[in-house]
């Protein structure tokens, strides 16, 4: 009957084994040799990680100070008032409506010189909507400000 070796006994190696020669022995700290020397770890840094590793530092700055950016002027917008008067509508809070341009009714040519007259189905007959960019309050909303959804339904 063959006695089988544990694996670590039957490696051989070039380097010492300090492994303990008895199972007490393994509580044991190990303690550094007077004089003996590690090797040492050197770490080669070509031009290719350096870039690779100060892209992803800048992308990490960047996507922190963007938002921040961007929560810092709405917050400062936020405490100055808005006095400017909407561009489409210039300050009166209805555009005019563009089927009917601004008469309510709308003309249609039917054929054979007749003409049929009925009621702009856009405007129902007022000749003038809302305006879409400021809401009928007739002041210019904010750059950061438009990006809400509004829903018109």
């Amino acid at each position: 009957m063959a006695t089988s070796a544990s694996p670590l006994t039957t490696l051989h190696s070039s380097v010492r084994s300090s492994t303990p020669s008895s199972p007490y022995m393994a509580a044991l700290p190990r303690r550094r040799r007077p004089g003996a020397r590690y090797p040492r770890i050197q770490a080669e840094l070509d031009q290719n990680t350096i870039v690779a590793i100060s892209v992803g530092v800048v992308s990490i700055a960047v996507g922190i100070g963007v938002p921040v950016f961007y929560e810092t002027q709405i917050d400062n917008a936020a405490k100055r008032d808005n006095t400017q008067p909407c561009f489409p509508c210039s300050g009166s809070g209805a555009q005019v409506c563009r089927f009917c341009s601004g008469k309510g009714n709308v003309t249609v040519v039917i054929g054979g010189g007749e003409t049929e007259v009925s009621q702009c189905v856009n405007c129902e007959g007022i000749g003038s909507l809302t305006c879409t960019t400021c809401q009928g309050t007739g002041i210019q909303p904010r750059y950061l400000d438009r990006r809400e959804f509004k829903d018109d339904d």
